[in-house]
């Protein structure tokens, strides 16, 4: 079996495994010599912007991606509080919740969905290279963050409506993850909030930069797995955290829920939205995509 570190391909968008030289390739690219050489930087950036070009031209088939991606991400989220559940220890708890998590990326890498962090690096590199006008990047933002915020939130809904193992002592700790990621301070969620897309949105830009099947998996398993055991803040990522504790409660009035509310005040999850998008859209344009392409140009004009 082979990936398509590319996402899946109509008619009307091509983008070779190796692409040919352009403005923004940079030096000639070995990788056509080795199947193992990774891409040079000026290829990977081509490839990344290809890849939110074409998901912007396909507007419906895009919402599907992202619903199913946020889905995906809510994946990670149960799956993290399952394994760390009775974990008394901080730094393992944290170890065991990346590892469980890092297979969210994975699947949405691999199976070519959307993930709003991912897409706003992307589409920023395509707005940078000119193949993308501000407004359509707007739209894509837009509709990539309600898709991936309803695909967790109806993941979590059934998972609150099943009860049963998610009941108990799992609900104890969903409550208090959620209310701690919930509680901080809005210049420490921002932060935190950049610091996980720059974690996140290097590994995506390895997964396209990277030939053989293994690296790409071992990049696209290390975004998350590092945002996750570092503490930081990831939007699609607390709507799952957050979500559990208020939807257990929703459907089993006994399952705590700490304090997290639905709304824009205090421990909100719509509060929570906002500062973390922000702080996600900046990691990953300013801290990530930037540096990117501002090293391709250099490359291309051999500074």
């Amino acid at each position: 079996m082979t990936i398509n570190a590319e996402a899946p391909q109509l008619d009307s968008v091509s983008v070779p495994d190796t692409v040919a030289p352009s403005p923004s390739a940079g030096p000639p690219d070995r990788s056509a010599e080795d199947p193992f050489e990774p891409l040079s930087v000026g290829a990977m950036v081509d490839r990344v912007a290809a890849m939110a070009v074409e998901k912007a031209s396909h507007p419906w088939a895009f919402l599907m991606r992202s619903l199913v991606g946020g889905a995906m991400v809510a994946f990670g989220a149960l799956l993290a509080l399952m394994v760390s559940t009775g974990v008394k220890t901080p730094g393992v708890a944290s170890l065991l919740m990346g590892l469980a998590f890092g297979m969210s990326f994975v699947l949405i890498l691999v199976s070519g969905m959307s993930l709003i962090t991912a897409d706003m690096a992307a589409g920023f590199l395509a707005v940078l290279k000119r193949t993308m006008t501000v407004r359509v990047y707007a739209f894509l933002v837009g509709v990539g963050l309600v898709g991936n915020i309803v695909g967790a939130l109806v993941f979590v809904a059934v998972c609150g409506a099943a009860g049963g193992p998610y009941l108990g002592a799992f609900a104890e700790r969903a409550a208090a993850v959620g209310s701690q990621k919930a509680g901080q301070p809005v210049g420490t969620a921002l932060l935190l909030a950049v610091i996980c897309t720059w974690f996140l949105q290097t590994a995506m830009c390895m997964f396209f930069k990277a030939r053989s099947d293994v690296a790409r998996m071992a990049f696209a398993f290390y975004g998350p797995f590092a945002f996750v055991i570092g503490g930081t803040q990831h939007v699609i990522a607390n709507v799952g955290f957050l979500g559990l504790p208020l939807l257990l409660n929703l459907f089993h009035h006994a399952a705590p829920r700490g304090g997290i509310t639905w709304g824009w005040g205090e421990h909100g999850l719509l509060t929570n939205i906002g500062i973390t998008t922000i702080g996600n859209l900046i990691g990953g344009t300013l801290f990530v995509a930037l540096p990117f392409w501002v090293i391709a140009r250099l490359q291309q004009r051999q500074i």
